[in-house]
């Protein structure tokens, strides 16, 4: 091939290589993701976390033991994957990461090696209730600040923030149904559209339609007449109502079921857990 060929056949050459690297990004970069999460899962779980978890998640301890296992596994990735910032001066520490990534991965637990939280970026952790400055518009073209004090939020740009005071209380007390980690991250599950409104992905139009008319009267109810078991800000829209649903079905299952069993059964397959067996 002489010189000119080469310079002729240059562009053609740079661009196959190109079409290849991008194939081999495409395919490639899955197949490493999930070897990488296979070793973390199988790498020892560090004996310090596990004493976190003794401390500030006694929920942990009521699983079964494999599902306990495979909570350490996704912990691990969780953790690797994840960036957390401290914000005001809040500093992070392993009992802060595994804090919060193990009632995060509480989500995840029914699924062996789920994808972990895609669209989330980062953990925004306060040391305290922060506050929100949200614009409302309220006619004529004016507009109103809203100022708000939360001890959790979830944003569809890919951020969870956790007022970290309000995570340890959560976690100390696991029956009581009150727990704002898993509260946010039910939203991040229910944004995997972008859009949290209590419509969580699932598989087929049949499903979806089921979902949608069992949750649909349980929040019209939750509207219509107050609950002694489901907290009353459940019925601010279905977003919060799906939320709230969540953290009564992790820790206190069995009142979920007695009282609302097609809202249980609906949660259960879901997640693909039957937390009343534990």
């Amino acid at each position: 091939m002489t010189a000119a060929d080469v310079s002729a056949a240059l562009p053609l050459l740079l661009l196959t290589a190109a079409i290849t690297l991008a194939v081999a990004a495409l395919f490639g970069q899955p197949w490493l993701s999930a070897r990488r999460r296979t070793m973390l899962r199988t790498k020892p779980f560090p004996a310090a976390w596990r004493r976190i978890l003794r401390r500030r998640v006694p929920l942990v301890a009521r699983l079964p033991s494999e599902l306990q296992l495979r909570l350490k596994g996704h912990i691990q990735v969780f953790i690797s994957e994840k960036p957390f910032i401290g914000c005001q001066g809040q500093r992070i520490t392993d009992e802060v990461r595994v804090t919060i990534a193990a009632q995060a991965c509480l989500l995840l637990l029914g699924h062996e090696r789920p994808d972990c939280y895609p669209r989330l970026r980062q953990i925004l952790v306060y040391p305290d209730a922060f506050v929100t400055i949200r614009e409302r518009h309220v006619g004529a073209g004016l507009v109103q600040e809203q100022r708000r004090t939360l001890a959790g939020e979830s944003w569809t740009q890919g951020q969870v923030i956790l007022s970290w005071p309000e995570v340890v209380k959560g976690a100390a007390d696991p029956t009581d149904g009150g727990n704002v980690a898993l509260h946010e991250f039910a939203h991040q599950i229910d944004q995997d559209s972008g859009v949290a409104d209590g419509q969580p992905w699932r598989p087929n139009p049949a499903i979806r339609q089921r979902w949608a008319t069992v949750m649909g009267a349980a929040f019209e109810r939750l509207r219509s007449e107050p609950s002694t078991l489901i907290d009353g800000y459940g019925a601010s829209d279905p977003a919060e109502f799906f939320a709230v649903v969540t953290e009564v079905f992790f820790e206190q299952p069995k009142k979920l079921e007695a009282q609302e069993p097609a809202v249980y059964a609906e949660l259960a397959k879901l997640y693909r857990l039957n937390p009343t067996e534990w």
